[in-house]
């Protein structure tokens, strides 16, 4: 577990799920997705979270496009799976009886819309762990579960469970974040899963950040969180003031549909999402456009 917590420090990316014009999953866009990634210096992907818009695929679509992400990555960086449900047994099921052996890790949100009490979440968790040999990585992100984990049970999850060797925190609170480095054990991940607030996680001593922006300017994000995890704290604000303006738009119309406009500008993927999400509005995505051309002219 130790060896994998180090292999996912720095720059992860919340990838996309491409889709065609008839919206199946579109093979060709993964290949070059994990490719452009990859060649831009990304530490690790992770499939399948709320920014590859699984809510809205089948299981025979989730099968397909974890294929997919497998065959193009060929072992090149770590590849981390998201598995979440507000139905603990789904997820033990789930687990138990599939094979996810190509994944060194699976990233499983906090339960939505059911608001769990914390107890709730620390038994939830504590099933998880008991149903998977595979390390977990907690995902907190209360603007859209309603239900925030908070640092105690973070922490005691942690202390009480080998395979939870970490928390992608997307509240970003940063006094709750300081909270979670100040009291966690030995090699237990504190990644960012806030865009706006990576570079200040990492340098309050966290481990890197899960990003939706890096998937469209990986060089740029990479080069943010190396300097912020150096602690080079000029340069990380620096290159952070340039894509400032990029995360804002990429979020205002909400995610996915920001950073599918910013892949589809760059030629990486049609921009295609399924409903209840549409595509962003004409406004936006010229302004997309034009400043991901700008920041990556740089």
């Amino acid at each position: 577990m130790i060896m994998m917590s180090k292999k996912l420090r720095g720059t992860g990316v919340a990838v996309v799920t491409p889709f065609k014009n008839d919206l199946s999953v579109d093979i060709n866009a993964i290949e070059k997705l994990v490719n452009f990634l990859i060649d831009n210096g990304v530490n690790y992907i992770v499939v399948q979270g709320t920014t590859g818009e699984t809510s809205t695929l089948t299981y025979d679509e989730k099968i397909i496009s974890r294929k997919a992400f497998v065959k193009a990555n060929n072992g090149r960086v770590p590849l981390v799976l998201g598995i979440g449900s507000n139905n603990t047994s789904e997820i033990v099921h789930d687990l138990k009886n599939s094979d996810y052996s190509d994944f060194c890790a699976i990233l499983s949100v906090t339960p939505y819309y059911n608001k769990p009490s914390q107890e709730g979440l620390y038994n939830h968790y504590s099933l998880i762990s008991k149903s998977t040999n595979l390390p977990i990585i907690l995902y907190n992100v209360p603007s859209r579960t309603g239900v925030n984990l908070l640092p105690e049970t973070t922490i005691n999850l942690a202390n009480n469970h080998k395979n939870i060797i970490g928390i992608k925190e997307a509240s970003g609170d940063l006094n709750q974040i300081k909270k979670l480095i100040d009291n966690r054990p030995g090699n237990f991940l504190i990644i960012s899963g806030d865009d706006d607030t990576a570079p200040q996680t990492a340098l309050l001593g966290g481990d890197g950040v899960i990003s939706v922006t890096a998937g469209c300017v990986p060089k740029k994000f990479v080069r943010i969180m190396k300097a912020a995890m150096s602690n080079n704290e000029k340069l990380c604000l620096n290159e952070f003031n340039q894509i400032k303006g990029l995360i804002s738009l990429l979020f205002q119309e909400g995610n996915p549909s920001g950073i599918k406009s910013a892949l589809s500008a760059i030629g990486l993927c049609d921009n295609n999402l399924r409903l209840p999400l549409t595509k962003v509005s004409l406004e936006l995505e010229l302004k997309i456009k034009s400043l991901i051309f700008d920041i990556n002219k740089k």
